[in-house]
């Protein structure tokens, strides 16, 4: 061998592992999804309904494939949807971070995600067990149960936060005083 075909090999051998991870990062959304999150843009309770119509569309169509005939190409498909949901609901769970350390009023949306997740959960929960989606499953479950904590709490917080900041409900962001 030369050089060369050893650089090249070299290249080659380096360029696999991003290539690998190029191939696990997961898009959740498609690009008409992603034009309505920007243009909610700097309004936190659009963005945290979109988000949450996305999860309750995506739950939807993993109930429809949980119903189909077993087959190897279903049980892939469920199990990318399952993954889907989960980097879904942990986008969704990562704005709420971001908004409510801004102190964002969201407790309209919050009560929509509280009112919606013990279904979402419950959907998953009756899909058949199966080798090939099981730890999928168990991810967007943990995903779902960690979001519902989450929403719950930051709910308690809100509403404490805006009965004593009464001059500042529907606010999307605390103003410095």
């Amino acid at each position: 061998m030369n050089a060369r075909t050893i650089i090249l090999l070299c290249f080659a051998l380096l360029c696999v592992p991003s290539l690998c991870a190029q191939k696990r990062h997961r898009q959740p959304l498609n690009e008409r999804q992603i034009e309505q999150i920007r243009e909610a843009g700097v309004y936190p309770n659009e963005r945290i309904k979109l988000y949450a119509q996305f999860v309750g569309e995506q739950v939807d169509a993993i109930e429809a494939l949980g119903k189909r005939g077993r087959s190897s190409a279903r049980t892939q498909r469920l199990d990318d949807a399952l993954l889907d949901l989960a980097a879904l609901v942990d986008e969704l769970s990562s704005n709420l971070d971001q908004y409510g350390d801004r102190k964002a009023d969201l407790r309209k949306s919050l009560k929509g995600i509280n009112e919606s997740a013990p279904r979402w959960r419950e959907t998953l929960g009756a899909l058949p067990t199966e080798p090939g989606i099981d730890l999928s499953r168990k991810e967007a479950l943990e995903s779902l149960q960690d979001l519902s904590e989450e929403t719950t709490q930051l709910e308690k917080e809100q509403a404490v936060y805006f009965e004593t900041h009464k001059d500042e409900k529907g606010q999307d962001r605390a103003e410095p005083k």
